[in-house]
């Protein structure tokens, strides 16, 4: 397996991980904003939305108009980047925001099948806003799975206060 197929897999897999969470979880909780995390599934899966399409593919290939035609882009960067949980109450349905978290993993995956092996080592897209962690695109890349996961394991934690524990299957026996 070549470095960018294992790129490639490994954000799929963190997609289906955060999936497999999120899909579970009533609709009517996702704006349940705890008292002991100041965050919401909503607000979880609207950064998601926005950190996909800054890691996977901004960075990646540069904005991509048919994504900002379809999706509330903007308003989404700023509800869901540094805007706090209960900002976003209320502004989308959590139908749309699953939607929308579906279409931009779709368009990220799409996006990196469009990556050669060559260039994992490039600098990456000029933006306004420089990448935290990422000087390459194989940074940036590998760097969406780790973030990507890193909320999958908040949304768990979430998930377990507003509703209850997921099940991976696990047998105790």
């Amino acid at each position: 397996m070549t470095n960018l197929e294992l790129l490639i897999h490994q954000n799929a897999n963190a997609y289906d991980w955060t999936n497999k969470l999120v899909e579970t979880i009533p609709f009517y909780k996702w704006e349940i904003i705890p008292g002991t995390v100041a965050s919401s599934i909503s607000w979880q899966v609207g950064h998601l939305i926005i950190s996909h399409y800054f890691h996977s593919i901004m960075v990646i290939r540069g904005h991509q108009m048919d994504i900002l035609r379809q999706l509330p882009v903007k308003d989404y960067s700023d509800l869901f980047t540094v805007a706090p949980a209960d900002q976003s109450t209320g502004k989308f349905t959590a139908e749309k925001l699953f939607a929308d978290l579906k279409t931009m993993q779709q368009k990220s995956l799409d996006i990196l099948a469009t990556v050669t092996e060559e260039e994992l080592q490039n600098p990456l897209e000029p933006t306004p806003t420089p990448h935290p962690i990422a000087k390459t695109k194989f940074e940036a890349i590998d760097w969406n799975m780790k973030h990507t996961m890193y909320h999958c394991g908040q949304i768990g934690i979430l998930r377990r206060i507003v509703d209850r524990r997921f099940d991976f299957g696990l047998r105790v026996v």
